[in-house]
């Protein structure tokens, strides 16, 4: 648990542009001590040859560089380095992460579209005002736009799709003004993805849409600017202040709701669905100096601002949206309250991300077919184990949470294959989509897992390859303790065993009570992990009835 003192900071490593945002825990909630951003424009080389350029790279990590002062002037005590569209995308992407890493000593994640959209959902929910309710969140980046639809500050659905706006102006509209045959087929592929999405994805009446990143922010200044607003929302503004933010944008048919509707949307901060698309029209009809030149979009966003226009002129049509509220939180906002939420047990999120988090793990268990009944006893001695030898293992408290769900994913990896179902399990568990898991947290527990057959971890092994060698050590003992556990629950028609176990100088005593049906095969089970305990933990294993 981090003291009142303690420093998060979270760096997003975007398609167009990177970012850093520092803040300090004060009272259990987080304030910003210091944000930069620096436009790298990372993923246009990889759009066009799959490949991050060497320019592309330099540049970046020059930006990684001057974030890394901040971070160290501000004696920052956990930090997040998250990249995402360009570096999925990019073939050459851990060329990248290795440099960086010998560069500045950080680990770059590589974050799924999915969880990108679950981090910026949780940075949203988490700090804007009036995100109660239904609301969908809507972040058109570099390389990727992500749709998540949220009710009562859980996300019902989330979807990514291959629609940033620097993605789409190399592929479709490289020229400046863009030409209308490259236009044409940018709305031919913007349409296609978007039905794809309006499948998954049916909100149906939602109250409020947030847009988040730069390219909201853009078109929500530049439409002040050049859209004229509708008759008499200027005037009557001021009065429709005091209505509450993000109220439902459905209007009457007469000329006098629509005004109203206008003035609500006006004084609420709405850029709404028909300034957006005659935005759109205005911006692509412009040269990349006009464009420049218009407040909000600078020269640095021009060049790719036609193609974020049309992507929500396009996504707010789809979906029959009334407009946007826009936000400047984002994905940096989710990862400080994730990471605030992980470490301090009294912040407001915590509960909740922790409940948010094991409904994943039971939700991938069921996925795949994942016999509850069997593994639930599992998991309930593991986490046992892990108190009761507590003075024993030393492990980190968070390999609790680890050890609980390597349990319960322990058999998903007979939904493949029942022979060798071991290996299949640690690759389903690394390559899932868990919601409050790194990837490096996902291949701990995939670890974990991996080991309940006749194989002990090794240094070598793909399980271990992308663990940290600090923490191969307490891969292992967690292994030992999952197996024990694993072995209490041999005879699975038997009901539930209870155990005590007891730490001595130089051994360890298991005193299992047997069920109806006796302990025979439980003590066998536990008795054969003997040798292997003694190898891990230096102590000699007892196994008796109590």
């Amino acid at each position: 648990m981090p003291t009142l003192a303690a420093t998060f900071a979270a760096i997003d490593i975007g398609s167009n542009s990177c970012r850093l945002k520092i803040a300090r825990v004060v009272a259990h909630r987080l304030k910003t001590l210091h944000e930069d951003r620096e436009v790298t424009r990372l993923g246009t080389s990889v759009f066009d040859t799959g490949l991050v350029s060497p320019d592309a790279m330099a540049t970046t990590l020059k930006a990684l560089k001057r974030f890394q002062r901040a971070v160290q002037a501000h004696g920052v005590d956990q930090i997040r380095v998250v990249a995402t569209a360009a570096m999925r995308d990019a073939r050459n992407a851990q060329a990248f992460v290795t440099w960086a890493k010998a560069e500045t000593g950080w680990t770059i994640e590589i974050i799924s579209g999915l969880e990108e959209g679950r981090l910026i959902h949780r940075g949203v929910m988490t700090n804007e005002p009036g995100a109660t309710g239904k609301v969908m969140l809507v972040d058109v980046g570099g390389g990727s736009c992500e749709i998540t639809l949220s009710e009562h500050k859980r996300i019902k659905d989330t979807v990514s799709l291959p629609l940033g706006a620097v993605r789409l102006t190399r592929e479709f509209i490289p020229d400046d003004p863009p030409s209308d045959e490259g236009l044409a087929r940018m709305k031919q592929f913007i349409a296609r993805e978007l039905r794809r999405a309006h499948r998954r994805i049916q909100p149906g009446s939602v109250p409020l849409v947030i847009a988040t990143s730069g390219t909201a922010a853009a078109l929500a200044e530049a439409h002040t600017t050049l859209v004229k607003p509708e008759p008499g929302a200027k005037a009557a503004a001021k009065s429709a202040r005091t209505r509450v933010a993000g109220q439902s944008l459905k209007a009457g048919s007469d000329a006098r709701a629509k005004t109203s509707l206008a003035v609500s949307q006006a004084a609420h901060g709405i850029t709404t669905q028909q300034q957006v698309r005659r935005l759109a029209t205005k911006l692509r009809k412009m040269n990349m100096t006009e464009r420049s030149a218009v407040p909000g979009i600078g020269p640095k966003r021009a060049e790719i601002i036609v193609a974020g226009a049309v992507v929500y002129a396009e996504l707010l049509e789809a979906f029959e949206l009334a407009g946007f509220r826009y936000s400047d939180l984002g994905l940096r906002d989710g990862i400080l309250a994730q990471m605030l939420a992980e470490k301090d047990d009294r912040a407001t999120a915590h509960l909740q991300f922790e409940q948010e988090r094991w409904e994943s793990v039971l939700a991938t268990a069921k996925r795949y077919g994942v016999n509850m009944r069997q593994v639930e006893p599992v998991k309930n001695h593991a986490e046992q184990l892990y108190r009761d030898l507590a003075t024993l293992h030393r492990l980190p408290s968070e390999y609790e949470n680890w050890l609980a769900s390597a349990a319960i994913l322990s058999e998903t990896g007979k939904f493949l294959n029942h022979q060798g179902h071991h290996r299949h399990t640690q690759y389903i568990i690394s390559s899932s989509e868990i919601y409050g898991y790194t990837m490096l947290q996902r291949t701990i527990i995939s670890a974990i897992a991996r080991y309940l057959g006749k194989t002990r971890p090794q240094p070598g092994d793909r399980a271990m390859r992308n663990i940290p060698p600090q923490e191969h050590e307490n891969v292992q003992k967690s292994v030992v303790l999952l197996r024990l556990a694993r072995a209490l629950n041999q005879d699975r028609a038997s009901d539930v065993l209870r155990v005590a176990a007891r730490v001595y100088p130089k051994r360890v005593l298991l005193e299992v009570e047997p069920g109806r049906t006796g302990a025979e095969l439980e003590l066998w089970s536990l008795r054969k992990e003997a040798d292997y305990f003694r190898e891990v933990f230096g102590r000699e294993l007892f196994v008796t009835l109590a």
